[in-house]
């Protein structure tokens, strides 16, 4: 062949990588609307990290620890306060029942972000942007920017604090969708914050976080808290015709200080415990709830933020939302120093979200790489 004609075939490969590069990051939907029978090479992992399903679904089903937010208000709080402990400590993970949230609150949440994925690309493609502290976002992939292999979601990320401020940004279709979200928004922020109580009880921080004088320091951690950020993403995870080769979204820790995550019926969170890949088993009307990596670093290592991972199922859709909270977006993120002494020496720098979001647009963000980049050896 001659040097022409090997030039112009290459030439031909890079224009077709270009065009399919720019098609993958038009994200996952819009392939599968395109009516694709295959997983692209884009979508297609390195064979060690791709998922193993087992022949028997039910060998790697696991259930979370349960914590009864009924009992957490009760007169049984100090047994609770033991089971939160413990599961933060073992597991990073909870599922919470009897919370207190209005079960249309939660199918109206799913099936307003259920209809935004089956809007034309054209109306989604309106709130796609690189700009990672934008009210509204809409993207692909983990950080389509920058990872090397694509994973199989598309997301829908809404700011909403404060919301007065961000609401006018968010998407006006479907209809039904803001006035969904802020009344989501509202009962997790609140829910989140009598976790958030029951957490610092549990370190040994508050001797009951309920009679907090206004005074002293503890007072002024639950201020911090009550005014910090807030931000729903709602995930879609299109049924994926090649499953093994792929992960919607890949092992990761959460960067915030805790995750209220709703599933829908259909499995696909896995999280690792001692040493294996385990799916969650959902409970309807629970919230799955996980360690992030800025309450790792508040508690100086007690609780420990957990590697999970998303599978994708070959013949349903999938849809959760996750709320993730943490300190204000300007809050310096620290130990508590009530939990360092000679025995417990500090293990972690200070960080702030400007540090995260900084180091996650030039890193791909793989595992709990954040986090050990804040470690003190």
């Amino acid at each position: 062949m001659s040097p022409a004609i090997v030039l112009e075939v290459q030439t031909h490969y890079k224009e077709e990588e270009l065009l399919e590069s720019h098609e993958f990051h038009k994200g996952v939907q819009h392939l599968c609307e395109r009516g694709i029978t295959k997983v692209p090479r884009k979508y297609i992992l390195p064979a060690l990290d791709r998922p193993i399903f087992p022949k028997k679904d039910g060998a790697t089903n696991f259930k979370l620890p349960i914590i009864d937010f009924a009992q957490l208000q009760g007169p049984d709080r100090i047994h609770a306060l033991k089971s939160l402990s413990k599961a933060c400590e073992e597991y990073g993970f909870f599922q919470l029942i009897n919370h207190g949230i209005a079960c249309q609150s939660i199918l109206d949440m799913i099936e307003a972000g259920r209809k935004f994925f089956e809007l034309s690309f054209e109306e989604r493609s309106k709130y796609m942007s690189k700009d990672m502290r934008a009210p509204v976002r809409y993207g692909t992939s983990f950080n389509q920017n920058k990872d090397r292999v694509f994973c199989w979601r598309d997301f829908l990320k809404l700011d909403c604090h404060p919301l007065s401020d961000v609401l006018p940004y968010w998407p006006s279709s479907p209809t039904e969708l803001r006035q969904a979200a802020v009344n989501y928004s509202k009962e997790t922020k609140f829910l989140y914050i009598m976790v958030v109580r029951a957490i610092l009880e549990s370190l040994g921080l508050a001797e009951t976080t309920k009679d907090i004088d206004e005074n002293d320091g503890d007072h002024h951690i639950i201020k911090e808290f009550q005014d910090g950020s807030q931000l729903l993403v709602v995930n879609c995870y299109p049924s994926c015709p090649e499953p093994d080769l792929t992960l919607g979204i890949p092992p990761h820790s959460d960067y915030g200080f805790l995750t209220l995550l709703l599933q829908d019926e259909v499995k696909g969170l896995q999280i690792q415990h001692e040493g294996r890949w385990v799916t969650v088993e959902p409970i309807p009307n629970s919230f799955v709830i996980n360690v992030g990596d800025h309450l790792e670093i508040f508690s100086n290592g007690r609780y420990r933020s957990v590697l999970h991972r998303v599978l994708v199922n070959p013949s349903k859709s999938r849809i959760s939302i996750a709320s993730l909270h943490s300190l204000p977006f300007g809050s310096m993120v620290r130990p508590s120093p009530k939990l360092i002494d000679d025995a417990n020496p500090r293990r972690y720098k200070d960080t702030d979200f400007a540090s995260f979001i900084e180091y996650i647009a030039s890193h791909e963000h793989r595992s709990k790489n954040f986090l050990d980049s804040r470690r003190l050896t």
